[in-house]
């Protein structure tokens, strides 16, 4: 039998095939098909199991990510979405926070809501920040708001009414109403979706939770109807961003929790790299054909946020769309292979349009007519024409040629060379800025880390970019061009419950603490038991916590028991003033310390054993040289003869120096000169940087 994982990207669709009974894997990258997309992927798997000469009767589990959350919201192609909140506080979504993400732009462009201000509507009700009713809810409000819905042609409600995360009644009474008079209308209550502090970061979740609801249920729809008639599994498990796997039921139900469901498996990836490689601390980098998605593992695991932006600007914080669920953290920009160039006022801009897949870049030879990344790459050499994409593609070297010459050399008086170059470069320019603020601007230092790259060009563009950041070392894992599809193969099943209660943390109130843990272990299991879980699970029970006073809070990890309230306070102390001192460098012993949210986290393994390479004959040492090939180093002043190694034919032990080109099926990897790179034990290359250069 056989469990089979795919990632859907803007460009290509990821799948790796896994035995279950070897733990060995095969890859495989098709085109993205935009139009259909759950047909797309399962003519996809239908390609998968032919090649394999398998049928679906072998298929013994499907796991999956999905780019069309974050595509509706990126694109604003999600559902027409109404928000009911409580009567007064209509424009939360337009005021937002006071803070700006550019202090100084007079004429600055807020992250647009995603409901219109006519599609919001109030109710007269009102709850404290304690969760006492102030002012009942009155129904005739309801009926008139979904009166206007209805009339309005609404698709999707959000209701996210004040304090809701202290006292949901009021928000399931308007649910129930809503259902009784409109039962075909998709409903998002905040206390559902994120129960949580803070009005704006509330509502804007769980409006976005709205717009994408009736897209994602029906995609996930359209995708189980299309897998049963070929008598595949249809009890598929999707990636959440916070990394852990959901039953469609619940991705349908939360759609907001996998919206960057394919970076964060990707991440997953990495980490299990890291742990191969006894490396602890490591950047991630993550380069398909649409986007580049920067993150970092510290100490070993995947960095979890409590919240991040999606459509954010130029990696401005306050720039995007607020989502306050937990998440893994990334940095996503719109450079990847199929990123577009362009001129503007003499400079060559790249991204953050793409191509795609279709027409995609011009040396796909699909009817695309603008020069991109992956056109720049083959002019230059880091591309085979002949044998892309495993041998299944063949690039048009001379089209990509003359729509680099047409578009941006010869406005620019350059050369097609230089030009290429120049697309290359400002596509690198973009990445290192982001991973500056994902490194140093968190505050880590990344000559203390390790780069590991993948995705179909993360490997060609990765050398470059860790010498600029003064990164030591580079690894390409196993599998490159598909490590989120793998990264799937490593998650496990998590569910975060979570909620607000203010708290001084004090002996007084560990009994309150302890009641909350538990309601939120409840919860956990209970979504536990959707999953149809009942192995091993492993339990968090963390919060976030200030000193009094303060605005914002850190995450500490909680002592297991509450049986004694002293111990458990003194405990919860020294994590708190830890971690405080870390971030900032000092600490108030003596202040008080206030608990704010509340988070217990079930992790439980979803499949059993560990993951195994891809299966290839061990070769001899001698033979993973295949030729050479002219490659463009503008430090060389131009082209220079590169040694073209064949990843397969790699054994441990074997050293090649740069300038040089690594090749496997799904991506390519180029080492500079003045670096080396080697075959592990493990079997990820592992790229030295010249930190001399």
């Amino acid at each position: 039998m056989i469990t089979i994982g795919f990632d859907i990207g803007g460009t290509f669709t990821d799948i790796v095939v896994e035995d279950d009974a070897t733990r060995k894997m095969t890859f495989l990258k098709v085109p993205t098909s935009t139009g259909r997309p759950a047909e797309g992927v399962a003519t996809g798997l239908d390609m998968v199991l032919e090649r394999l000469g398998l049928g679906a009767g072998d298929v013994a589990g499907l796991l999956h990510a999905t780019t069309i959350a974050t595509n509706a919201i990126l694109e604003r192609k999600g559902s027409l979405t109404g928000l009911i909140t409580t009567e007064g506080f209509r424009d939360v979504l337009l005021i937002g926070r006071q803070k700006r993400y550019n202090t100084y732009d007079l004429y600055l462009d807020k992250p647009e809501p995603l409901t219109r201000r006519r599609h919001i509507a109030e109710v007269s009700e009102r709850i404290s920040y304690a969760g006492e009713v102030l002012a009942p809810l009155d129904l005739a409000t309801v009926d008139r708001c979904v009166e206007g819905f209805l009339a309005s042609g609404i698709e999707t409600v959000a209701v996210a009414l004040l304090h809701a995360y202290a006292n949901p009644a009021h928000e399931r009474a308007v649910r129930a109403r809503i259902q009784e008079l409109a039962p075909h209308l998709s409903v998002s209550l905040s206390s559902d979706v994120s129960a949580k502090i803070r009005e704006y970061e509330r509502t804007s979740t769980t409006v976005a939770n709205a717009y994408v609801k009736p897209i994602v249920a029906d995609y996930i729809g359209d995708l189980r109807t299309a897998l049963s008639a070929r008598g595949l599994p249809t009890d598929l498990h999707i990636m959440q961003s916070n990394g852990g796997l959901v039953t469609p039921e619940l991705a349908s139900e939360f759609p907001v929790r996998i919206v960057e469901s394919g970076p964060a498996a990707g991440v997953l990836m990495a980490a299990r790299v890291g742990q191969d490689e006894g490396v602890r601390q490591v950047l991630t980098f993550d380069m398909g054909g649409t986007t580049a998605k920067l993150g970092a593992v510290d100490d070993g695991e995947p960095v979890i946020a409590p919240g991040f932006e999606v459509d954010a600007r130029h990696f401005r914080k306050f720039s995007g769309l607020p989502l306050n669920i937990q998440a893994i953290e990334l940095l996503e920009i719109g450079a990847g292979g199929g990123s577009i160039a362009s001129t503007e006022a003499g400079l060559i801009r790249v991204g953050p349009k793409s191509a795609g897949a279709y027409p995609g870049p011009i040396c796909y030879m699909r009817g695309g007519t603008a020069p991109t990344v992956t056109d720049a790459n083959l002019v230059l050499g880091y591309l085979d024409a002949a044998h892309f994409n495993a041998g299944a593609m063949t690039l048009d070297l001379q089209g990509a040629r003359a729509g680099i010459a047409r578009e941006i050399a010869t406005p620019l008086g350059l050369s097609v060379e230089e030009a290429a170059w120049g697309i290359h470069a400002v596509a690198n320019s973009n990445m290192e800025t982001a991973m500056r603020v994902i490194s140093v601007e968190r505050g880590r230092d990344p000559r203390l880390h390790v780069l590991v790259a993948f995705g179909g060009a993360g490997p060609l563009h990765a050398a470059r970019l860790a010498r600029s950041m003064r990164i030591p070392r580079v690894i390409v894992p196993i599998g490159a061009g598909v490590g989120s599809a793998i990264g799937l193969m490593n998650a496990d099943h998590r569910v975060d419950a979570s909620l607000t209660r203010i708290l001084h943390l004090s002996p007084a109130t560990v009994p309150q603490i302890g009641a909350i843990l538990a309601d939120l272990e409840r919860d956990a299991r209970a979504e536990l038991a959707r999953l149809s879980e009942k192995g091993n699970v492993r339990w968090l029970r963390q919060a976030y916590m200030r000193h009094v006073g303060q605005g914002f809070e850190i995450k500490v990890d909680l002592p297991e028991t509450v049986a004694d309230p002293s111990a458990y306070v003194t405990a919860a102390r020294m994590a708190f003033q830890e971690s405080y001192r870390q971030i900032y460098g000092y600490v108030d012993d003596d202040a008080e310390i206030e608990g704010v949210d509340w988070l217990v986290t079930a992790i439980s393994p979803s499949r059993a054993g560990e993951a195994a390479p891809a299966s290839h004959a061990p070769p001899a040492a001698g033979l993973a040289l295949k030729g050479a090939r002219p490659v463009y180093f503008p430090e060389a002043g131009g082209f220079l003869e590169a040694q073209v190694i064949d990843r397969y034919a790699m054994v441990p032990g074997e050293v090649f120096a740069g300038p040089a080109v690594v090749e496997e099926g799904e991506s390519t990897t180029i080492v500079l000169p003045g670096d080396t790179v080697a075959l592990s034990p493990s079997g990820h290359l592992v790229v030295t940087i010249d930190q001399r250069s």
